[in-house]
């Protein structure tokens, strides 16, 4: 079936582009199960995504060089000069492209393998968005299940956690829990071993042997994981140069990854 016909806009308060209106603002209070994707190279993973669109607003200007659009079906594209475009998200869209999509529910467990090896980082209490989009990124790139988040943790599905993350907080599957312990007895079921990713631990990544089936546990930056978490799991260090502190949140979930990815090949 080819694509509808896009629809030009020429109001800012047009009604079919209320999902659009206001951008930032909304996106601090929500859109009742609606995120909203930007750019060009989330558009593209977007589209490819089992993920439900609701409409796609573009410049009209960009529209003869996106031929990603034909993928759309039958999802409504709106499209509108630059100045009504910039009035309808209230800032200037230098990236040109917006699209709205359902927040999908949390992922079941079933999307952990139940055999063969297997990597889930699980965020806890991460109130970045810069940091959650970019160990969405790292999971998809080193080939994680999903991403296990708590209940205190920045929502991936937020504007720039998705934009950090190129998209990928889309593709990989998001297990939502109310806590990280509430993890452990289920990952100690499926035979997969805790790992606290934590500067105080004596035991380093990419020396000590990793488990096949793996589930890193990441903290806030300067508070880092809690007492009780750490001792419940394998705690974990990243060697770095003596009188620095610590990695990025984001930096060392690319390491341990990437040193479990290296290890033991899905």
């Amino acid at each position: 079936m080819s694509a509808a016909p896009p629809i030009r806009i020429t109001d800012r308060d047009a009604p079919e582009i209320a999902l659009f209106r206001e951008v930032r603002e909304r996106d601090l209070v929500g859109r009742e199960g609606v995120f909203i994707a930007e750019g060009l190279s989330v558009l593209n993973v977007l589209l490819r995504s089992s993920l439900s669109v609701r409409a796609i607003l573009v410049e009209e200007g960009r529209l003869s060089r996106l031929p990603v659009l034909e993928a759309r079906g039958a999802t409504p594209l709106y499209v509108a000069p630059q100045d009504v475009l910039d009035a309808i998200a209230g800032f200037h869209l230098h990236r040109g492209i917006l699209a709205a999509a359902e927040v999908p529910a949390s992922a079941d467990l079933a999307v952990l393998p139940e055999t063969g090896p297997l990597r889930l980082p699980v965020l806890v209490t991460l109130a970045n968005h810069d940091n959650v989009g970019g160990i969405y990124r790292n999971a998809a790139a080193f080939g994680a299940a999903a991403v296990a988040i708590d209940a205190r943790t920045a929502d991936p599905f937020y504007r720039k956690a998705i934009r950090v993350g190129v998209g990928a907080p889309l593709i990989v599957p998001t297990i939502r829990t109310e806590s990280a312990e509430a993890l452990l007895p289920v990952l100690a079921a499926r035979d997969i071993t805790p790992y606290a990713l934590t500067p105080r631990a004596t035991r380093f990544v990419g020396e000590a042997p990793l488990a096949p089936r793996a589930a890193f546990f990441l903290g806030t930056e300067g508070e880092g994981l809690p007492d009780a978490l750490i001792d419940a799991a394998e705690p974990l260090a990243i060697r770095i140069a003596p009188g620095f502190d610590s990695l990025n949140v984001a930096a060392a979930s690319a390491v341990a990854l990437h040193a479990h990815a290296i290890a033991h090949r899905a």
